[in-house]
């Protein structure tokens, strides 16, 4: 019997999230100027999943999450990938020479942090 690793999954989040998110971690005072830098985003691309993952790693910081918009600008793989699936990216392509069980660890550690950090 082979094992195979499960693909990663990708967050189905929407604009709503976006302001949701925006409202749960700044400060209702910043509410405008967030959404005005989370705006700097203007690519049809995913824009509410790269929007969130620049949201989730600027935590509450409007300064950093200006940085993050600029990076996801230039690439939004450079966003998504430490937000969405920090220990995967950590490990970059080295994750391929892990035992099938630990990389199907690593998967679901990653979503189990996502989704945790999305809900609460």
């Amino acid at each position: 019997m082979s094992l195979t690793v499960r693909h990663q999954p990708i967050p189905d989040v929407t604009p709503f999230d976006v302001e949701r998110i925006v409202r749960r971690d700044f400060p209702e005072i910043q509410f405008d100027s967030v959404m005005a830098v989370l705006k700097g985003y203007e690519s049809n691309r995913e824009r509410s999943r790269v929007q969130l993952a620049t949201l989730k790693l600027a935590r509450g910081n409007l300064d950093a999450l200006r940085k993050y918009v600029n990076t996801a600008i230039q690439d939004f793989r450079d966003v998504i990938a430490p937000a969405e699936y920090p220990e995967y990216s950590k490990l970059a392509f080295r994750v391929r020479e892990r035992p099938v069980t630990e990389q199907q660890r690593i998967i679901d550690s990653d979503w189990t942090q996502y989704e945790d950090w999305l809900r609460r």
